[in-house]
C-alpha cells in the first residue's frame, strides 16, 4: 500500500483560523444601528419644518429686497428647512438682474437668511447693455441707463478686451484731470477714445500701447491748453501726430 504524502507546511508559514461568529451579538449590534438610525431620522424629521420667513440683507440701490424674498417663496415652496437646497436657491437668485453673488442660509427653527450682493456697472455697451468691471455683460437690454457711465462699443465678443483697455487708460487720464467718456473697437481693428472735453484721439490698429503713450506724453498737454480749439488727435504716425482743428485747419502734423 502507497501512502499519499501529508502537505508539508512551508517554513515560515502561519495558518490563521476565523474565530465564530458571535450571531448573539452581532444581532444587537445590528439593533442599536437601526435604533440610533431611526432616531437620527426622527431629529431631521422634528427639524425640517416649514420654512416660513425669509430674512434679506444687503446693498440695494438696483434690486428690490422684496423682489428677492418673492423669488425665495417660489422656490422653497412646499420644502422644509433641513431637505431645501441652498445652493440650488442661490443659483435661482442670481438670475435676477442686477445680482451678482446670493448667499442662503438656514435661520433655525423656520427661516432663511439671504445675501444679496449687487452688480456694480462700469460701462455701457453699445445702445442698452451693461458691463460690470471684470468686462462681463450682464444686462443685454437695461430699461435705465446711468447716464454718467462712459460708452464702450466693439465687434460681439471683445466686451472683455475692451473694458479693459478703457479701465487702463482711464487711470492714466484721471493723473492728468482728463475723462474718458468713449472707448470702440471696429470691425477692422482699430482704437479710438474720445474725452470729456469733446476731443477724439485715434489710436489705430497697431502700436496701440506704444501710441496712448505717446499721447499722454506728447498730445495731452496740447489738448489741456487748446481742448477748446481741437476736434481730434490722429495718434497713426510712426514720429508724431496729427490735430483736427475746429476752425477746419485740419491734418496740422505736430
Amino acid at each position: 500500500m502507497r501512502l499519499k504524502p501529508r502537505n508539508r507546511r512551508k517554513q515560515g508559514e502561519r495558518r490563521w483560523r476565523l474565530p465564530a461568529l458571535d450571531w448573539r451579538r452581532l444581532a444587537t449590534t445590528l439593533a442599536s444601528l437601526a435604533a440610533l438610525a431611526a432616531a437620527v431620522g426622527g431629529v431631521a424629521w422634528a427639524l425640517d419644518q416649514p420654512i416660513e420667513t425669509i430674512i434679506v440683507e444687503g446693498r440695494f440701490q438696483r434690486v428690490s429686497p422684496l423682489d428677492v424674498e418673492q423669488a425665495v417663496k417660489r422656490r422653497v415652496r412646499g420644502m422644509g428647512l433641513v431637505s431645501v437646497d441652498l445652493e440650488s436657491v442661490g443659483r435661482s437668485l442670481r438670475r435676477i438682474p442686477w445680482v451678482e453673488g446670493a448667499t442662503v442660509q438656514r435661520a433655525w427653527p423656520r427661516g432663511l437668511r439671504v445675501l444679496v450682493t449687487e452688480q456694480v456697472a462700469a460701462a455701457r455697451w453699445g445702445a442698452n447693455s451693461l458691463l460690470n468691471a471684470r468686462g462681463e455683460l450682464f444686462i443685454s437690454e437695461s430699461r435705465h441707463i446711468p447716464p454718467e457711465l462712459p460708452q464702450l462699443s466693439g465687434p460681439p465678443g471683445s466686451e472683455h478686451d475692451v473694458a479693459s483697455r478703457y479701465l487702463a487708460a482711464r487711470g492714466r487720464l484721471m493723473e492728468a484731470g482728463m475723462r474718458l467718456t468713449a472707448m470702440r473697437l471696429d470691425a477692422r481693428g482699430a482704437w479710438e477714445f474720445d474725452l470729456d472735453n469733446g476731443v477724439t484721439v485715434r489710436l489705430g490698429r497697431r502700436d496701440v500701447d506704444a501710441r496712448f503713450e505717446r499721447f499722454v506724453a506728447a498730445g495731452l498737454p496740447l489738448v489741456g491748453e487748446r481742448s477748446g480749439d481741437i476736434d481730434y488727435v490722429d495718434m497713426r504716425y510712426s514720429n508724431g501726430f496729427a490735430i483736427g482743428w475746429r476752425t477746419g485747419n485740419d491734418n496740422k502734423d505736430a
